[in-house]
């Protein structure tokens, strides 16, 4: 299926690859996406300027592309990014950070985890003198699991005593610990959120089941 560009121009919603958060909305017309196509770049017209323009060209901002995908019309595109920067021309992560309607909420970038467990990795396969991760790899899974252990316990003597920011200090090392646990057991991060994502896809459906029972 080809893109429709019958009418000039179509919407192109950017996407965090990373983290699928909306970045922004722009458009482009058949030689903006052939441009895209090219570079693996994001290029976009635009109708206030009447000009084609390459995004993080003058900023930096680029939006490396990972994929393209086409809405059933063939006049919509949807595309993944590493950005490396900023989406906003005010610096903000996505332009979309106005709230209309419903409870404002913080957006969080969860690419953290991503980015450290990338770099966990690194340690695995190429450890460094002097790192602590690479040490954890070297003494193996029984040192791991151990230190896994001690974390846990620490995280629940903070929720204990009531103290906010140990807490906060403790998960950290907790988290840090168990990513390293899954890099050493060969397990992706993505397989745990895929995990996760099917419980929370089947708790979704038997509230839809208690909804049908109670309505009979």
């Amino acid at each position: 299926m080809k893109v429709d560009f019958s009418k000039g121009l179509v919407p192109a919603v950017i996407v965090d690859d990373r983290n699928g958060e909306v970045l922004m909305l722009a458009y482009m017309d058949e030689k903006a996406y052939e441009k895209t196509l090219e570079t693996k770049e994001t290029w976009f017209y635009s109708r206030s300027r009447e000009e084609y323009w390459n995004k993080g060209a003058t900023s930096g901002n680029k939006q490396i592309v990972k994929s393209i995908q086409l809405d059933c019309d063939g006049d919509s595109l949807l595309i993944r990014v590493e950005p490396l920067g900023p989406a906003c021309h005010t610096g903000a992560q996505s332009c979309f950070y106005n709230w209309v309607e419903g409870e404002e909420q913080e957006l969080t970038n969860t690419s953290i985890y991503q980015t450290l467990s990338e770099e966990i990795e690194e340690r695995k396969t190429a450890p460094i003198q002097g790192s602590y991760t690479s040490y954890l790899f070297e003494k193996g899974t029984d040192k791991i699991a151990k230190k896994l252990i001690e974390e846990a316990g620490e995280v629940i003597i903070a929720a204990k005593n009531n103290d906010k920011d140990e807490l906060v200090n403790e998960c950290g090392d907790l988290l840090y610990h168990l990513l390293v646990l899954l890099a050493d057991q060969d397990v992706s991060l993505e397989s745990v959120e895929a995990e996760l994502c099917k419980r929370s896809s089947k708790k979704g459906n038997a509230k839809k089941e208690r909804r049908e029972i109670e309505q009979w």
